[in-house]
């Protein structure tokens, strides 16, 4: 289901309800995309800012539910999900993570971090039944259209951040047989014990003419504002008993630090509040310190969307890239002040100006499924910070447009170590070019949104056309 349009909980209980009436009994729903500081109305009742399970599963009692939050760090279930993944008052919070209670000690449903895993084990028992052929045709359907949509929205290049090693081995498989029309950079997803013993065998750079590298590994230091998932220094605004939490001990992301340097892949750690972001710096710099004879290491951080003052310069002293996506500050500026208070927000909340400024290489993408994957609505608010009601978030953070354009280009080639093939158009690079329908450095901003994709060419070859 996407919920990425529901204006209330009523909206998506509606949905899950007319789910439910055409679903086997015993069979899952999913959806993704809810939002609760984007609903119209709070929900009631409530606990935390978010609904209770109740009405959600008297519209699902034969059917386990599970509905991921726009930031993929929450999801909600119904008590079926909640029975079937063995979840009670007594179940304890996981490493990471945390299950949501009301005053009575019952369970309301959502699932942040690292406790979504308790329901996900159970959902997962269903793609289990599958053949293995049906969960080939069903993996090969999901890049087919991942590929047809980046494609009609003028995607080039992919970098996804964060694939176990089957999904590698099927993009390895379509790259063979010349089904991979949009260039893919993959960073793998795991612990240690995963990762340690097959990094050697999966490093490729360029692989099937220049369509798939894998050559980073991708961690996760901490959640997401929007689900109070953040790892922050001090206390939230709107719920002062909590800081957030780091979903992986900054010790193990070290190990992995330590592991990925002297195998000598990049590391990009998602790192959201200014806590994680300051331990992620700190580590790095341990890692790079240890090392000193490594350079040229580009390591990132995904995100970085609230960072302390203290910290922007050490991006910069470090050589750590900034990985960041506009259109957050668009999506989440109508709401960021009540979760850092307006001090906190001004001075780390998206601050690309600041970034830029202390000598910082500031990447920019969607984070899709999060947000859509369109650039031209990534672009709009990099240079406007434009949010919902047309007001500004903090527009002096804004970037020109010619460095927006530089950091969704340029600076995104430099961040997969592609800046002689990728990032500008010059004689010898690939061929990989995008034609608007307007001049996006020129028009007037408002202009921008309106802006279509007339052709998507990868490799001098048109891989799409509008109209055709």
């Amino acid at each position: 289901l996407d919920l990425t349009t529901a204006d209330t909980w009523d909206d998506i209980v509606s949905l899950v309800g007319e789910a439910a009436s055409s679903a086997e009994p015993g069979a899952w729903i999913s959806g993704r995309g809810w939002h609760q500081e984007k609903w119209s109305e709070p929900p009631d009742p409530m606990v935390e800012g978010q609904p209770v399970h109740d009405g959600l599963s008297a519209v699902s009692p034969a059917n386990p539910v599970i509905l991921t939050h726009a930031s993929g760090h929450a999801s909600f279930v119904n008590a079926r999900a909640l029975e079937l993944a063995g979840i009670d008052a007594d179940t304890p919070n996981p490493p990471g993570g945390e299950i949501v209670h009301d005053a009575a000690g019952r369970p309301t449903g959502v699932l942040r971090e690292t406790a979504q895993r308790l329901a996900r084990a159970a959902f997962a028992e269903e793609e289990a039944s599958l053949s293995e052929a049906e969960r080939e045709a069903r993996a090969r359907e999901q890049v087919r259209l991942a590929n047809e949509e980046l494609l009609r929205k003028g995607v080039t290049s992919f970098q996804d951040a964060g694939s176990g090693f089957g999904t590698v081995d099927l993009l390895r498989t379509l790259a063979d047989e010349g089904a991979l029309p949009v260039r893919l950079y993959v960073m793998l997803q795991g612990g240690m014990a995963t990762l340690e013993g097959r990094l050697d065998e999966y490093y490729m750079v360029g692989y099937g003419g220049d369509r798939l590298t894998v050559r980073s590994i991708k961690q996760v230091a901490d959640g997401a504002l929007g689900s109070h998932g953040a790892w922050l220094l001090e206390p939230y605004a709107d719920m002062p008993a909590s800081i957030g939490l780091p979903t992986t001990p900054p010790e193990e992301i070290e190990r992995i630090a330590r592991l990925a340097i002297e195998r000598g892949y990049q590391l990009n750690t998602h790192a959201i509040g200014d806590r994680a972001n300051r331990e992620v710096l700190d580590l790095y710099g341990r890692t790079f310190a240890d090392h000193a004879e490594m350079s040229d290491l580009r390591w990132r951080i995904e995100h970085a969307q609230h960072v302390n003052p203290a910290d922007i310069p050490r991006f910069a002293e470090l050589g750590v890239i900034a990985s960041m996506q506009g259109v957050h500050a668009c999506s989440d500026g109508p709401w960021i002040i009540l979760r850092l208070g307006p001090g906190r927000a001004r001075s780390g909340a998206y601050v690309w100006r600041d970034l830029i400024r202390a000598g910082v290489i500031v990447t920019n993408g969607t984070d899709v499924p999060v947000e859509d994957a369109d650039p031209l609505a990534s672009f709009h608010c990099t240079v406007t910070r434009v949010i919902e009601g047309g007001e500004t978030f903090f527009e002096e953070q804004a970037m020109t447009r010619e460095e927006a354009l530089r950091s969704y280009t340029w600076a995104n080639a430099y961040a997969a170590f592609e800046e002689d093939l990728k990032g500008t158009l010059e004689v010898g690079k690939l061929a990989d070019i995008t034609v608007l329908s307007r001049d996006i450095l020129t028009i007037p901003a408002d202009e921008i949104l309106e802006t279509v994709v007339d052709y998507t060419i990868i490799g001098g070859r048109t891989e799409y056309s509008r109209g055709s």
